[in-house]
């Protein structure tokens, strides 16, 4: 039975940019190590490459032992003299290895004939692995008499940073050949995730295929631009890299080749004809200084210039549910797990949340939504929303709003008031004010049921962000005049003051409160929503401040949060004359901060919430005050207030979990204690 226990020497063929890394990989896990190569220039190249990499681990105390004795594990062999045949030295290193990792050109004829060669010099128990990121096991395995011992071991670029390791199962890999090269892949201190079926581009590159071809699609239709979908994609999703900000650092011609090979071995696309004509000018990316962006010179990366608000108007879930899709055909197939996949995308491409979490995020529903979208523009197949999508509509798992999707969440909860909706949707509570008949005119009733239920959800540990929206066409009208008719003076100023202690509770509330404008968003409404921490509006919304044309003014704080939210003239010019205006230009004003299709408005809202969600909760809760009171007073105090809630903060539990999790490159989880 094979053991990884059995592996001392490791044989690494191809030193290089992949090949040194992998050798370096494996020295440091303390294994001896021969990297081969067609030239001793190559290998000291490959030596010196590995040095200057260890000093800098060893510098930033990433390394338990000096440079120099990880260098004395590693020795160089050359694989083939000049009549291009392998040499007697290079066979004679196979004889004696455990474990070989092939890591040469992708190229199929050089990979058969190599493990060919090596099938013939290694040991019968020794295991033959391939670092191709495109090619089929199973085709390399055919060159040799042992398939069930060839094995993919897909390394990510650059090997002693990256973690992640894809192990390949070819059609004849053994199980016992797979359990051996994961435990292998643990020893070197990485993490590695299981690909059963030999799919062209394995689980990383078939989803990125697919993300960034709809990127490219998105600009080649002229939807939108090169900046506005990395924008979209940096700043909306969090991606490390936008779509091609990352094709241009990692090499346009590396995705069209990768690409290519996919396509040719049955992975179904059409290909964006941008990257093709990328490739022909030979403009690259960094390597040759331009692409979709350009660069200083050629090999020197800068990052490009992309605003956080070009992306507003595009939707990443069209960018992103094909990347979805592909994923939910690799779970339906058995050819990776669910968190294999997620493991693979976070750690692969860097998300900050697995693929399959986002489809959770956006909803289930709206992934198949956005995917019959695309089928009905282009009338390509590679859109067709997989079966386990459809299944998963139909049994009601559409994600984070159900409780149940990919994953499972806390139980959603919905109570009814007689004037509100609440649905517990942790982390995230909603409350939807719900009046639809009357446009969720405030009531008395109204008021005194909000202050109720957000005392509620201040003591709720499970709620971290609330969300405040209407039902039907409005957030809501304003306030119900009706409750108004024959009262006095007095009653009317004392109804005033109530509703102000309300905003004020809220505006100061210890969570952080998002207001989704869905329609009219008037008089008390609007300034219901000026007392939110943030403003995200439906392209339908309209906004004003309409109660000089009844005679009165607003009474809840309108006369004082508008012109502090968008200047003194403009807020006199909107109370004076009591117009309405659209959203878009609310925007603008400063008054909502972002403007979305109605259709977008909730996926939109809850990404924003589940963002805030995960942060320190009384960082988030300090930070508020700080800024809120400091608006309130003068610079001096509020310095003061600043200095004062930095220093509580030390005393907490999440400061404690954030910098250990910053020093151990993994998420924190914040407790909020």
């Amino acid at each position: 039975m094979a053991s990884v226990d059995r592996i001392r020497k490791i044989t690494v063929v191809g030193a290089g940019t992949m090949g040194h890394g992998i050798a370096e990989v494996a020295a440091i896990a303390g294994y001896e190590v021969w990297l081969a190569d067609i030239s001793e220039d190559i290998l000291r190249n490959a030596l010196k490459r590995i040095r200057w990499s260890l000093d800098k681990l060893y510098e930033k105390g990433q390394l338990r032992e000096h440079p120099d004795k990880i260098m004395e594990r590693i020795k160089t062999v050359v694989s083939i003299d000049k009549n291009g045949n392998y040499t007697e030295d290079f066979a004679r290193v196979l004889s004696e290895t455990n474990f070989m990792i092939e890591a040469i050109p992708e190229k199929l004829e050089l990979k058969q004939q190599l493990f060919r060669f090596a099938d013939e010099k290694a040991p019968d128990h020794a295991i033959l692995a391939t670092n191709t990121s495109s090619l089929p096991i199973t085709e390399i395995a055919a060159a040799t008499k042992r398939p069930e011992r060839v094995v993919g071991m897909h390394f990510f670029n650059p090997p002693p940073l990256m973690p992640l390791v894809e192990v390949i199962k070819g059609e004849k890999t053994s199980d016992e050949t797979v359990r051996v090269t994961v435990e292998l892949a643990k020893r070197f201190g990485k993490q590695p995730v299981v690909v059963n079926k030999d799919v062209p581009g394995f689980i990383v590159n078939r989803i990125l295929a697919r993300v960034l071809n709809e990127a490219c699609h998105m600009v080649a239709r002229g939807e939108a631009s090169v900046v506005e979908v990395d924008s979209a994609l940096k700043y909306k999703l969090g991606l490390p890299m936008g779509a091609f900000e990352l094709a241009d650092y990692s090499g346009i011609d590396v995705f069209y080749y990768v690409f290519q090979a996919m396509a040719q071995r049955g992975f179904r696309a059409h290909p964006c004809p941008l990257f093709k004509e990328k490739f022909e000018k030979g403009e690259l990316g960094v390597k040759t200084g331009k692409g979709f962006y350009e660069y200083p010179v050629p090999g020197k990366y800068q990052r490009p210039n992309i605003p956080k608000e070009a992306g507003e108007k595009v939707d990443p879930l069209l960018i992103l549910a094909p990347g979805i899709n592909e994923a939910a055909y690799l779970l339906r197939e058995g050819i990776a797990t669910r968190d294999d996949i997620d493991k693979a995308v976070k750690l692969g491409l860097g998300y900050p949340k697995g693929i399959l979490e986002y489809a959770d995020e956006f909803g289930i529903d709206k992934v198949v939504e956005a995917l019959e979208k695309l089928k009905q523009k282009t009338g390509w197949e590679e859109y067709e929303p997989d079966p386990l999508l459809k299944q998963m509509v139909q049994d009601g798992r559409l994600g984070v709003k159900t409780g149940k999707g990919f994953y499972e969440y806390g139980a959603v909860e919905q109570r009814q008031k007689k004037t509100l909706l609440i649905r517990i949707e942790p982390p995230i509570a909603w409350i939807v004010l719900n009046r639809p008949s009357k446009l969720n005119a405030i009531s008395p009733e109204m008021l005194r049921e909000l202050g109720e239920t957000l005392d509620e959800l201040e003591e709720d540990e499970r709620i971290r962000v609330v969300v405040l929206t209407g039902s039907g066409r409005a957030f809501s009208a304003g306030a119900d005049v009706t409750a108004f008719m024959g009262i006095s003076p007095v009653k009317a100023m004392m109804y005033s003051r109530r509703f102000q202690e309300i905003l004020f509770k809220l505006e100061y509330y210890t969570k952080p409160v998002i207001a989704a404008l869905n329609g009219y968003t008037l008089g008390g409404g609007l300034e219901l929503a000026m007392a939110a921490d943030f403003r995200i509006a439906s392209e339908t919304a309209m906004l004003g401040q309409p109660e000089i044309n009844l005679g009165f003014i607003p009474g809840a704080g309108g006369t004082q949060r508008l012109p502090r939210l968008i200047g003194r003239s403009r807020a006199k010019e909107l109370i004076y004359t009591g117009d309405m205006i659209p959203a878009n230009e609310a925007a603008k004003l400063g008054l909502v901060d972002r403007v979305v299709p109605p259709e977008r408005l909730e996926q939109e809202v809850r990404q924003l919430a589940l963002k805030l969600a995960e942060k320190p909760p009384l960082a988030v809760m300090a930070a508020k005050y700080a800024i809120q009171i400091g608006m309130e007073t003068n610079i001096w105090t509020g310095m003061a207030l600043e200095s004062s809630l930095f220093g509580l903060l030390f005393s907490t539990d999440d400061v404690v979990e954030g910098v250990t999790a910053f020093l151990e490159k993994r998420k924190p989880k914040f407790k909020g204690r």
